[in-house]
């Protein structure tokens, strides 16, 4: 029998991985949920133990490899917020990521240190790209 895909929705309490954030970062991740939740029109829901994903997609590489991921979704965390975004954001985006404030970046992932310190509208911007390009695959 096949091993279960890690990334899938697995029931967890959502308040049990939002209070992985303390402090100013908690507050932070009941924003998050509360945006991400706008942007995608679905209800937040654990995946792989520690993910808020909102939404869902199927996805398959040129290789065949496939599976479901999460439209949109973030990992509240005690030194920063991740973000999961549409792959290879960061060079495609350069306008968005520019004027968003501190930040780092890796292929899929956006880090937020502080969500008070990013331009919420540009976050919203990036959110609703990543959704749009998503669904036009």
């Amino acid at each position: 029998m096949a091993a279960e895909p890690a990334m899938r929705p697995t029931g967890e309490p959502l308040a049990e991985v939002l209070d992985r954030a303390t402090g100013a970062r908690r507050i932070e991740a009941d924003e998050l949920v509360a945006l991400l939740a706008e942007v995608s029109g679905a209800d937040p829901v654990v995946w792989a133990g520690r993910i808020v994903g909102f939404g869902a997609h199927e996805y398959r590489y040129e290789t065949g490899h496939g599976g479901v991921a999460p439209l949109l979704a973030f990992a509240p965390g005690r030194a920063h917020h991740t973000l999961y975004l549409e792959s290879g954001f960061a060079e495609r985006w350069g306008d968005l990521v520019d004027a968003l404030g501190p930040h780092r970046s890796s292929v899929a992932c956006l880090y937020v240190t502080r969500l008070a310190n990013v331009d919420r509208d540009v976050l919203r911007a990036m959110l609703e790209r990543s959704v749009a390009e998503t669904l036009a695959r």
